[in-house]
């Protein structure tokens, strides 16, 4: 036995017939210190500990350096409750998820209680419901992005086509410009913050910009399709025009002749206005004779008797 020399070292070492509250070890070179014990082992254990579910007990086994929020995941199946609708209680305490269990002081064989968190799965539930409002109104823009590539398309091939001095029916233009602001309609009744809000605002401006673009269209188209009309009637032939003057000259000629026709007629013809017509007259006994001649013409039925 090895005695120290100093009064506050302890009296007996491990291997002695004495107890003290420590226990020492001989280290290589003469040293005495304390015994290292597992808790004060830097080297992580696994531990059993024991959770109450409503008036059901699990025995879980983890690791000791582990947090509450991994205890959780691990009973999620055994209990049937997803993990952030569970608070975790170790000694009458609630354990947040991010705490570890040997710091909270959990050991070997533990006890914890686990309940369900009404305001916690109220929580989850409205999260899920306004990432799914989230992923709809993204899908959404995403399929108006799509329609919008497609008529800008046709945008671009009316262009080329103007540009280049052709004409294209007011009709299809107008007819592309009410699908782009139904676009723009699907747009407005879309509604989201964040990520969604600039997405929207950027196919907005989109949509606006070939909108304006066709209304320039529109008018340059509209202008080509004076200048066409006027040049035809400028190269539009006269022959026409003369043909209706020299008609109407014709015409007021004949006119000219034909009055001093009818002034010569009434002048040899005596008093004007009394007619030349002669009205023959027929009598009674005239009229007698032609009665007399006409005779009765017979029936042309055949009619059968019967006795």
């Amino acid at each position: 036995m090895m005695k120290m020399k100093t009064g506050s070292s302890p009296t007996s070492v491990s291997g002695g017939g004495g107890s003290s509250g420590n226990e020492w070890e001989y280290r290589p070179g003469g040293m005495v210190v304390q015994r290292r014990t597992d808790q004060n082992s830097e080297l992580p254990r696994v531990i059993r500990v024991r959770v109450k579910y409503a008036s059901v007990y699990h025995e879980i086994n983890i690791n000791s350096q582990s947090t509450f929020g991994e205890l959780k995941k691990m009973l999620s199946d055994q209990v049937g409750l997803h993990h952030e609708d569970m608070k975790v209680l170790y000694k009458d305490k609630e354990r947040d998820s991010k705490m570890f269990l040997d710091l909270c002081g959990v050991k070997d064989r533990s006890k914890l209680v686990v309940k369900e968190d009404p305001i916690s799965q109220e929580k989850r539930l409205l999260e899920k419901r306004k990432n799914a409002a989230v992923e709809k109104a993204s899908k959404s823009i995403s399929d108006i992005s799509l329609e919008v590539d497609r008529l800008a398309g046709q945008v671009s091939a009316f262009e080329t086509v103007i540009n280049k001095g052709g004409k294209v029916e007011e009709k299809s233009l107008v007819n592309l410009i009410e699908l782009l602001m139904n676009q723009l309609l699907r747009l407005d009744a879309i509604m989201g913050d964040g990520d969604v809000k600039l997405k929207r605002k950027m196919q907005v401006q989109r949509v606006q910009k070939y909108v304006e673009a066709l209304d320039v269209l529109k008018v340059k188209n509209s202008a080509k399709k004076v200048e066409m009309i006027n040049k035809s009637v400028r190269h539009k032939p006269k022959t026409q025009t003369q043909f209706k003057q020299r008609d109407l000259l014709s015409f007021v000629d004949e006119e000219e002749e034909e009055e001093p026709r009818n002034s010569n007629a009434s002048s040899s013809g005596g008093t004007p206005g009394i007619g030349t017509n002669k009205w023959e007259m027929f009598d009674s006994a005239s009229a007698a004779k032609a009665a007399e001649t006409v005779k009765p013409v017979p029936p042309r039925y055949k009619w059968e008797f019967f006795d």
